[in-house]
């Protein structure tokens, strides 16, 4: 027995916030810390209720309700903060997350500035959190621009991961072969999120043609055994977000989240919050779901939460 599968079976959250935690799937915009962010702003952020039925939905929803205080350099640089505060809140010692190459343009092209923000938001919110900065492109972006931005992020030498987000159907993944070879070079572990919305198939392509150590979702990797073997031959891990896939429709109840099934393939799964400010569900809460689900014993969640601060 551990604090943590004590924790669980207790139904004790407050002790679940005690134990250290990992989040690896985290935005800065849509991490960040309620009542932080109404005590700075005077605005409080709702949680969806009920279920959205597409990336669209969430991101208009998003783009309305955050308009209002993550404008420019100072909202963004909120944003994050928040996203620190949040996580320090909830015993999270390990986060890996950081800013869309895009974030560059806000800063007037300079990335030093970019770095600048990042490293005030970390200090203000949680200095002593363990931060793997990582640096993100969106689906939705011209190739030639995102490799204009990331270019000068890249040569700052201070990032230690690759994202790749947004809708999977804006681009095939074959667009951003190019942009995955410049980050690989520079030294970065190479994640991209894929398999929220697609097919077990447009998981492993991802894996294959980007390289990929890790998948951010791939939960439709549990359609295919023989993806699932693949991933678990090949040790790629995939940072799932439980509660995020139930707010988007994209399973019917925590019960039968399609984790338990990749987990029992040898699948390597960790547990992550996605957006905690737009779902409403701290890390610790994810772990607790789970367990109330009867998805998931104590001892596997456990070994769960010990893979994520591997």
């Amino acid at each position: 027995m551990s604090d943590f599968t004590d924790a669980l079976e207790a139904g004790d959250l407050a002790a679940l916030r005690s134990v250290p935690k990992a989040d690896l799937h985290i935005h800065g915009i849509g991490g960040g810390d309620r009542a932080f962010l109404r005590e700075r702003t005077g605005i409080d952020i709702p949680p969806v209720e009920g279920v959205m039925r597409s990336m669209a939905e969430m991101d208009a929803r998003s783009a309305g309700v955050f308009a209002p205080i993550f404008q420019g350099v100072p909202g963004r640089t909120l944003a994050v903060e928040a996203t620190f505060v949040q996580a320090r809140k909830d015993g999270v010692t390990r986060l890996e997350f950081g800013p869309d190459a895009w974030d560059i343009t806000l800063h007037g092209g300079s990335a030093e500035s970019v770095w600048d923000s990042l490293q005030a938001a970390h200090q203000a919110g949680a200095p002593d959190i363990d931060w793997s900065p990582q640096l993100g492109v969106s689906r939705h972006c011209p190739i030639p621009a995102i490799e204009r931005w990331m270019a000068p992020l890249l040569e700052l030498g201070v990032f230690t991961a690759f994202d790749l987000s947004g809708d999977e159907g804006a681009q095939p993944i074959e667009a951003f072969v190019p942009v995955y070879h410049r980050a690989k070079a520079a030294g970065l572990k190479l994640k991209a999120q894929v398999g929220e919305w697609g097919t077990a198939d447009d998981v492993w392509r991802a894996v294959e043609r980007l390289e990929l150590e890790e998948v951010q979702h791939g939960i439709a990797a549990a359609a295919s055994p023989q993806v699932m073997r693949a991933l678990a031959g090949a040790g790629v891990r995939l940072n799932v977000c439980p509660t995020s896939n139930l707010k988007l429709g994209r399973v019917e109840r925590l019960a039968d989240h399609p984790i338990r099934a990749l987990f029992d393939a040898g699948v390597r799964v960790t547990i992550n919050t996605d957006d905690p400010l737009i779902f409403g569900r701290t890390l610790s809460g994810e772990f607790l779901a789970l367990y109330e689900a009867g998805l998931m014993t104590a001892a596997e969640l456990d070994a769960i939460r010990l893979e994520a601060l591997s």
